[in-house]
């Protein structure tokens, strides 16, 4: 795990705070599925973040407003930094690259962003740097830049695009920023206040980039179907994971918290396996020996920089 000093036994994570990050690669898988399924035809990538930011904000300070605690002035600096990379860079990244490019690349590549958490925590906090993390960022690095140079290589039925993995990579490394300059602020606040403090700041910023493609949504052109697809994304994506992610966040180190991300790849080959089988959105051309390979050298990668030699007995928190 990037920490370089031991975790005490008052500081691991309790089964809820894994159940927690279990719901949130549930969540996150499916949301592959279902927002790639409305982009960009029937809503812009930009104003889906624009929808997220003003339906889960008011929410958020809903829930903030039963437990009010008053923020220093000398944090809002900080948590303005958190909703920047946290949610306005992270979402506009991800949901355009998402747009752009198969479900399937957008999770491989979102697997490297422990790698990401590490580079960054050195950089910001001067974590270490060992021998074997090096080697874990090489293959890291090395299995994201091969996917990102094979985008595309599927043929006419392939959904990739190297601009579109490439954002979806930018994408990871805001929200490793966001990972480790939230940290401080959860052990000084509740949960619900740094979230809520984070989406206000980020959607601010955030919606007046996507308004004028949420703006021409053609409502009256939506199926059953798409509003339960938009309420997924707003309330279960948006809402739920962000309280889900907070929550962990309060009881774990941020290394342990990216450690999950190696379920998304796993969790949306079954569903896109899954998809095509009931006649949905077929992504099964970006499923081959290439993406599977390169999974599995970011794997590795990300396994050297986030698991100690001891194994997962100690990666408790």
């Amino acid at each position: 795990m990037a920490a370089s000093a031991p975790v005490s036994s008052s500081e691991r994570a309790p089964w809820q705070a894994h159940l927690a990050l279990w719901g949130v690669g549930l969540i996150y898988a499916y949301n592959y599925l279902v927002a790639k399924g409305l982009m960009p035809d029937k809503i812009g990538p930009s104003g889906f973040i624009a929808l997220r930011v003003a339906g889960a904000t008011p929410l958020f300070w809903l829930l903030y407003a039963f437990r009010w605690e008053r923020v220093a002035r000398k944090d809002l600096a900080r948590l303005w930094l958190c909703g920047l990379t946290g949610v306005t860079i992270n979402q506009l990244l991800f949901f355009n690259g998402l747009a752009a490019t198969s479900p399937v690349h957008a999770s491989i590549i979102m697997t490297i962003n422990p790698v990401l958490v590490l580079l960054i925590s050195a950089a910001l906090l001067g974590t270490a740097i060992t021998a074997r993390k090096v080697l874990g960022i090489g293959l890291g690095a090395a299995g994201a830049i091969t996917l990102l140079l094979n985008s595309g290589g599927g043929g006419l039925e392939s959904h990739a695009s190297w601009q579109g993995d490439l954002m979806v990579l930018l994408n990871a490394a805001s929200y490793g920023v966001y990972l480790v300059v939230v940290k401080p602020l959860m052990s000084k606040y509740r949960p619900i206040t740094v979230i809520s403090w984070v989406f206000l700041f980020g959607g601010l910023m955030a919606f007046p980039v996507g308004a004028s493609q949420a703006a021409a949504i053609e409502w009256g052109a939506f199926s059953t179907q798409d509003w339960l697809s938009v309420g997924f994304v707003v309330l279960f994506t948006t809402f739920f994971v962000y309280l889900l992610n907070i929550y962990a966040l309060g009881k774990v180190q941020p290394t342990v918290v990216s450690i999950y991300i190696y379920l998304q790849p796993l969790l949306v080959g079954v569903m896109v396996w899954l998809a095509a089988q009931v006649g949905g959105a077929d992504y099964m051309a970006d499923m081959g020996w290439l993406q599977a390979c390169c999974a599995a050298v970011i794997a590795t990668g990300v396994w050297l920089v986030s698991v100690p030699p001891g194994g997962w007995a100690r990666m408790r928190g």
